[in-house]
């Protein structure tokens, strides 16, 4: 197979979500699959083996829940690819879609939580609310929490008396507090833990008239694991020896957790006995685990991958739970760690080699989005088509990504941009003095957060990168936040210290716009028309900047947010930045 026949196999390679089960009927399952060439929603009878697809949308569907009792399947239906829209529902063995709330106006979601009542908690943001409203069939929807700083629905009991939220009333999105209230609003409990140190509700205990809610606090500088009892107030810190940040979800019986625990860009599994306090480590392969999830009689499916493998659904009990349809993707080269010494402590980065050429390579930074995210030894067909390429592949999870603990992650604020790109720049100048990139060969790219930095590299480390390649950026901060959705106000005020007009030296020192006279390298810029995240409006402003200094710069537009959840889109994309790439820098 020829290098481009392979990196395109890897796209349309048939691929899923973990799938994720009714509490009350397990057998009933859903997952998303892109085996239609987008990515959509399928139900899934365990017992008889039969799939169905749910949902058919134009750009794909990103979000989807299943009720409790395994008798609704949910999902977020936006207009165009926008993520702008309202929540549908439709019964788990088939027949008519039906609105969940049909007398709210549609907005941006942030989350659903369901009861095995009926009684459904959704989270809509528009007009500058959050709003958080309970719904019934054939009933007004009622509004239940209402604030103009960002907050979401985070779990509901099982019978629906009680109600998680996390809000950022306190002015700190990034670091939210917690609090959970009945069904008419009562305040039953709170946590907030002060400046710099979020509590996040993940779910109910799922047992019927249990109240504890599992959460995750940072109290000792990364995220844990917090079992909580709002009514009582009692809690339970949950402490690992083991270094990394930690994620959770309840066993079936409420007596234990699984902990997934997430250390330089490797996952691994743990069992804790919430009873005696043991912990049992689960065995998986080296690699990532995107999600898992315990089953009923103790065992725990994951979804797991490697650079060098395609993913695969697996369970602890040694079986491959689910194949995708369709044959699998073609393997890719395995990842090398590196750690380098930066201005702000030591970075981690991961490097790919290509088969072909000898060193040092054309190498590509790939940085990123998030920033809150970070890169890991998963597989990725987007890496892989650039190693088929013969480039080198660096990724750099530079200050402000996660994974790291809360200090790596909060280092990023007041200089924001050029932290991130001072430790990029570390990790090039390390790359290039052990023999693995050409510094004349080498390109900056990335994605949303990534694309932003890629803008705000070109224009403040000229002399650094031979051309970049920025899809989906942020251009101008100020721009973007007049245009964009109410959750990334909320994030914008909360990393730049307030709105442009309470600190518009902020925004203007971290805007690609302000040195965009210093560009001096080919430009790709990739954008969609209906971003409610990096709206083009700003990208527009940012190109004809670059016009009127003669840059030489390219720009495709397509018609979504998220082109990535159409296969076909992807591929184009791809394709279209690895040939400005080779024109620009050269590759084998």
């Amino acid at each position: 197979m020829k290098a481009e026949e392979r990196w395109q196999a890897r796209f349309r390679a048939s691929r899923m979500t973990l799938p994720s089960w009714a509490r009350q009927a397990p057998n009933r399952a859903i997952y998303r699959s892109n085996a239609t060439g987008k990515w959509e929603v399928y139900a899934w009878d365990r017992v008889t083996g039969a799939t169905r697809q749910v949902t058919d949308q134009p750009k794909g569907t990103a979000y989807a829940a299943i009720d409790p009792t395994g008798h609704w399947i949910y999902w977020f239906a936006d207009t165009d690819g926008d993520e702008y829209g309202g929540w549908w529902r439709q019964p788990f063995t088939g027949g008519a879609d039906e609105p969940v709330a049909p007398d709210l106006p549609p907005g941006q979601p942030g989350g659903i939580a369901l009861s095995t009542t009926g009684v459904a908690a959704i989270s809509v943001a528009g007009e500058g609310l959050f709003r958080i409203h309970l719904v019934r069939a054939g009933q007004p929807a009622e509004t239940l929490y209402e604030h103009p700083e960002a907050a979401w629905v985070a779990a509901m009991s099982l019978d629906g008396s009680l109600i998680a939220i996390n809000h950022g009333e306190y002015g700190d999105f990034r670091h939210p507090a917690l609090r959970v209230v009945r069904q008419n609003g009562h305040v039953v409990g709170e946590l907030h833990d002060g400046p710099g140190k979020g509590v996040v509700g993940l779910a109910f205990a799922p047992v019927a008239g249990d109240r504890r809610l599992l959460a995750l606090h940072e109290r000792r500088r990364r995220q844990e694991p917090l079992v909580w009892d709002p009514v009582t107030g009692e809690q339970r810190e949950i402490w690992l020896r083991d270094a990394g940040d930690l994620d959770a979800e309840w066993y079936d019986d409420g007596r234990g957790l699984l902990i997934l625990r997430d250390d330089r860009a490797r996952s691994f599994l743990h069992r804790y006995d919430l009873r005696g306090g043991g912990l049992t480590l689960i065995e998986t392969p080296h690699g990532v685990i995107d999600d898992a999830t315990p089953r009923p009689g103790g065992h725990v499916e994951y979804s797991w991958s490697s650079a060098s493998r395609p993913p695969i659904v697996r369970s602890s009990n040694g079986q491959v739970v689910v194949n995708p349809i369709g044959p699998p993707a073609p393997p890719s080269v395995p990842v090398e760690d590196i750690d380098v010494e930066g201005e702000g402590g030591r970075i981690h980065a991961l490097v790919s080699r290509p088969e072909v050429g000898t060193a040092p390579h054309p190498t590509v930074f790939l940085l990123h989005g998030g920033p809150t995210a970070h890169d890991r030894d998963a597989f990725s067909p987007t890496v892989a088509a650039w190693v088929d390429a013969g480039f080198a592949v660096v990724r750099v999870n530079y200050r402000g990504s996660t994974g790291y603990g809360s200090a790596w992650r909060d280092a990023l604020h007041g200089d924001v941009g050029h932290i991130e790109l001072a430790d990029v720049a570390a990790v090039r100048q390390w790359v290039v003095d052990h023999g693995i990139a050409d510094p004349d060969k080498t390109v900056l790219a990335g994605t949303a957060w990534g694309g932003y930095l890629t803008l705000l590299g070109l224009g403040t480390q000229p002399d650094l990168w031979a051309c970049g390649i920025a899809a989906v950026p942020i251009a101008c901060h100020q721009t973007s936040y007049e245009d964009e959705a109410e959750s990334l106000r909320a994030y914008h005020r909360a990393l730049l210290g307030g709105s442009p007009e309470e600190q518009p030296e902020r925004y203007a020192a971290s805007s690609p716009i302000t040195y965009v006279d210093q560009v001096k390298s080919p430009l790709l810029i990739l954008a969609g028309e209906n971003d409610t995240r990096c709206p083009l409006r700003q990208i527009e402003k940012y190109v004809t900047k670059l016009e009127e200094q003669g840059r030489h710069h390219e720009v495709y537009t397509y018609d979504a947010i998220r082109g990535s959840l159409v296969v076909s889109e992807r591929i184009a994309q791809t394709a279209l930045q690895l040939d400005f790439a080779r024109k620009h820098v050269g590759a084998p």
